[in-house]
């Protein structure tokens, strides 16, 4: 990019590319995918299948709430994405005794993405512990592998206009910061026992 100053004002060479970066849009956005997204959760299943327009384009193991915590069902909207999210102990009696997390820091349990479905106690989010998925081990989040989440929360963002790559998610991770995405399409999900 090549920036000249004249009188108060910069004048950019090279945009939309260089416009981006200075305003740290970060990847250019690109036109929204064709057709509806929706997220169907089933706990019996402990699986999250995204589809757009009915057909299936993914499927994840999920680890849900257990006993005790159950994970909430209903018809749900996705309106917020936290990068690089902060861990804060809740105040519940399991939490007793924990501190806070910073982003990134390898003791948070939010690994990368918290993706929320009923704020603000509830949202789909990566985990260190990928041997739960497939279980009933939260306390009532949608547990994912770090990197599917990640892949999840990219296509919602689409859904919704935002688009951004892996190179932004990266940047977000060196900067060692939390990044609030919200949304101004929301993408349904469906939780279901």
């Amino acid at each position: 990019m090549i920036q000249r100053r004249t009188r108060n004002r910069i004048a950019l060479f090279g945009a939309p590319l260089a416009v981006a970066l200075v305003l740290g849009l970060g990847a250019l956005r690109t036109p929204v995918a064709d057709g509806t997204l929706t997220l169907e959760a089933s706990l019996s299943a402990k699986k999250l299948t995204v589809r757009r327009d009915g057909e299936v384009v993914k499927e994840y193991d999920v680890a849900v709430g257990r006993d005790g915590h159950p994970t909430p069902t209903g018809e749900f909207s996705i309106q917020k994405i936290v990068w690089n999210p902060a861990w804060a102990p809740p105040d519940a009696k399991w939490a007793q005794g924990k501190s806070a997390k910073g982003p990134g820091h390898p003791a948070n349990p939010m690994k990368l993405v918290k993706i929320f479905w009923k704020e603000p106690d509830y949202y789909i989010h990566g985990t260190g512990d990928v041997e739960s998925l497939g279980s009933a081990a939260s306390h009532g989040c949608l547990r994912m592998d770090p990197d599917e989440a990640g892949e999840l929360a990219l296509m919602v963002m689409e859904n919704a206009g935002q688009f951004r790559d892996w190179d932004w998610v990266k940047g977000i991770l060196h900067l060692g910061e939390q990044r609030v995405v919200r949304l101004a399409t929301p993408t349904p999900l469906t939780v279901s026992p």
